[in-house]
């Protein structure tokens, strides 16, 4: 896998169409049975409006940092106006065309001690003459993208699909499909479908063996004139079918709380995979991984690059392999971060051969907050500060074993010679919540304080383990002890 391309996940230029909806909360307690009839009384004290249908979607891959147009029907409605300022909000271009006879389609939850008391649909059928107008709108803007996305809830803006994917595929983009009708033949022409086990047996696939699923998923994509089939198989995983490869992939094993809106997430990070360069095979991966932080959360969860590349690194490293985010992307990730309301704690370092003084203090030092950078001083710097014997391991080789730590986050070098030995420079780059100082220290003293002091952060100074230092170390080597 080429990691770096997680770095040009912004250059994913993807166009969804399909059915848009209103997903409405309503959350409240219920202590009481109305005295009208045997329901119970919500007192509602929380209002949540979010994208839903093809527009979680899009919400997913502008999460992702890809660039997102939405392409779907609306009402001229309050709902309709509510989704295009959430659209607004989440920088994803809006395309919607409005059908002035028919609402916006809109589900209102209402919820109770986390459980759904009721659920109260608005929406009509859309009609022939409706998706017309998409596939006019479709034709206009098809060129401004590189990836199409359809997304089908069965809702009728997808009825003219086939002329869409045509259009689609004589302008040359590449076509994912999350379909809802068993006759797959209707995506002809797509170069991606992700059914889930149950659409895939309605099509007429067979589950009883692997053997079975293959070779009906091949006859299927093979009859309907389709690339490639990625079978989303709950516990299973999923699968990525071709007519000449197949290649699996493990649920992530974790506690699911949620699978509302997992597809989404799968062909939106998928169709930004793609979109950034990777091959099919390392997209489906990542969209595996991302999943599998969706369905942790409650709800038609997204999913940051950020709380992806770390699930990256964890699921590396527990295959044998290793992972650290390329520097020069780290602070794109801080961002993230910052964007998802998690507190930043910046410390830094030679750590030159690591020993327990320095895992307890970055424990320490990530206890304070969400997220822990560790400023490494370069080898350069390290030999002005200690001497031309240092440092005894070289940066690639100190900057691996901190980002084994499960306390460290990120780490970024400091100290070339233009910037000089303190991190001043790169605390004012990352801004962070909180400065954490190892040793005897006056906060004024401490490179970077009067800027984190001056945006509201904290500077915070802990005691070192007595008798762990990497010059102790150094010296009892040397001794032969």
């Amino acid at each position: 896998m080429d990691l770096g391309l997680l770095k040009q996940l912004h250059n994913a230029k993807v166009l969804v169409v399909g059915d848009v909806m209103l997903d409405r909360y309503w959350h409240g307690d219920s202590g009481r049975i109305s005295p009208e009839a045997p329901v119970p009384v919500v007192k509602v004290n929380q209002l949540e409006d979010k994208a839903g249908g093809a527009a979680n979607v899009a919400k997913n891959i502008a999460r992702l940092d890809g660039q997102v147009g939405l392409l779907g029907l609306i009402g001229e409605d309050e709902s309709g106006q509510i989704l295009e300022r959430i659209l607004a909000d989440e920088h994803i271009d809006s395309q919607l065309v409005h059908a002035v006879e028919l609402p916006t389609i809109a589900k209102l939850r209402v919820i109770s001690r986390h459980q759904q008391v009721v659920r109260l649909d608005q929406e009509e059928q859309f009609s022939k003459e409706h998706s017309q107008l998409l596939l006019n709108r479709l034709e206009r803007v098809v060129g401004d993208y590189d990836f199409i996305v359809f997304s089908d809830y069965n809702k009728g803006s997808l009825t003219l699909i086939e002329a869409m994917i045509r259009v689609a595929k004589d302008a040359g983009k590449t076509v994912l499909v999350d379909p809802k009708s068993p006759q797959l033949g209707l995506y002809r022409g797509a170069d991606y479908i992700t059914p889930n086990l149950n659409e895939f047996k309605l099509a007429g696939g067979d589950a009883s063996s692997e053997q079975a699923l293959t070779d009906t998923a091949r006859a299927l994509i093979k009859e309907a004139g389709i690339g490639a089939m990625l079978l989303t198989r709950s516990e299973q995983g999923m699968s990525l079918i071709s007519a000449s490869a197949k290649h699996d992939y493990p649920a992530q094993v974790q506690e699911v709380s949620d699978v509302t809106g997992a597809g989404d997430t799968v062909i939106a990070t998928l169709a930004v995979m793609l979109g950034a360069g990777m091959p099919d095979s390392d997209a489906v991966e990542l969209a595996n991984l991302a999943a599998g932080i969706a369905v942790s959360k409650l709800g038609a969860a997204t999913v940051s690059p950020e709380e992806l590349s770390a699930k990256l690194g964890q699921y590396l490293r527990a295959n044998g392999e290793h992972y650290q985010t390329p520097f020069e992307s780290v602070i794109q990730h801080i961002e993230f971060a910052k964007q998802n309301g998690e507190k930043i704690v910046f410390t830094n370092g030679c750590f030159d051969i690591l020993h327990a003084g320095h895992v307890r203090y970055l424990a320490q030092a990530k206890a304070m907050g969400d997220r822990l950078v560790v400023g490494l001083n370069t080898d350069d710097s390290i030999a002005r500060l200690k001497g031309p014997e240092r440092p005894i391991n070289p940066l690639a080789e100190r900057a691996m074993v901190l980002s084994a730590l499960n306390s460290v986050d990120w780490v970024i070098p400091f100290g070339k010679e233009h910037e000089g030995d303190t991190p001043a420079q790169l605390i004012e780059q990352i801004s962070p919540d909180i400065l954490v100082k190892g040793g005897d220290y006056n906060v004024e003293e401490i490179a970077g304080a009067e800027h984190v002091l001056r945006h509201g952060g904290h500077v915070e100074v802990l005691e070192f383990l007595d008798g762990c230092s990497t010059s102790n170390v150094i010296e009892r080597i040397k001794k032969g002890q």
